[in-house]
């Protein structure tokens, strides 16, 4: 079937990350000449640049080493391609080729599935995270209490504006296009969340740790920490916290994951 033979194809990398090389797919997408099967692929690249995917997260230049002769081996040009890049240069592919309308077909389920897999992780994740928010989060106003801050909220906004390159909880909202009652860490992803999660349980830390007291030393110290972890995500190429997408409202994660559960469950005999 043609299934067995894209998962025969198929490969897996030293990160566990499957892949597949373009010249092992072009055959089986019933293309015989690498020209034909580079113009498919080119059009793929631009539907992937054009949905807001980097194409080189999907199309990995590489090459192969072909025998040309009893002791001689040449070079050619092929590509490493994520799941996503195959059903891109499937749907991409010429439409009278059988091979082809059973690859969309393929690729289409298997990259539906990969995306609910992927979206089930990503809830777990910010569940998790928003717990532990909440939890760090009272720790937080208990040190800085103990530390002599009033001002709670002129607490906070310090360490968002250090985190947030000088953004505070309104600009935040504004920036994210969230609602006036929108809590921002409901609307969190998992990577934003681990962000906060970092300056909250550091700031806690630092202000126990040197004994800070006053409440302009306990927002200095909070925005120091912020502008910490900013400087971290920057040095590691991350994405800025006030660029990362305001995501829907975490109950939605609950929701999928109770119904997830409920499927989960065997049936009453």
């Amino acid at each position: 079937m043609i299934n067995n033979i894209f998962d025969q194809i198929k490969k897996i990398n030293e990160y566990g990350q499957e892949y597949w090389r373009a010249r092992d797919l072009m055959e089986p997408l019933g293309y015989t000449r690498w020209e034909n099967f580079e113009i498919a692929i080119t059009r793929a690249k631009e539907s992937c640049k054009n949905s807001g995917q980097d194409v080189k997260n999907h199309f990995r230049d590489a090459t192969k080493m072909v025998r040309i002769g009893s002791d001689t081996e040449r070079a050619i040009d092929d590509f490493d391609l994520s799941r996503y890049a195959c059903y891109l240069i499937a749907q991409n592919g010429d439409p009278k080729k059988e091979e082809i309308a059973l690859a969309q077909t393929y690729f289409a389920i298997q990259t539906r599935k990969q995306e609910v897999h992927e979206l089930q992780i990503e809830d777990h994740k910010r569940l998790h995270l928003r717990g532990e928010m909440k939890e760090h989060n009272k720790n937080l106003a208990k040190a800085a209490k103990e530390a002599g801050v009033i001002n709670y909220a002129n607490f906070q906004d310090f360490g968002y504006m250090g985190l947030y390159g000088g953004l505070r909880q309104k600009d935040i909202h504004a920036k994210k296009r969230l609602k006036k009652q929108q809590a921002i860490l409901d609307h969190m992803g998992s990577e934003e969340l681990a962000a906060n999660l970092f300056r909250a349980t550091q700031a806690e830390a630092k202000l126990k740790r040197e004994n800070i007291l006053g409440q302009d030393k306990a927002n200095r110290a909070h925005h120091d920490v912020g502008k910490k972890v900013r400087q971290t995500i920057k040095e590691l190429g991350g994405t800025m916290p006030e660029h990362l997408p305001a995501t829907e409202n975490i109950r939605e994660s609950k929701k999928r994951l109770k119904k997830t559960a409920k499927k989960s469950l065997p049936e009453e005999i």
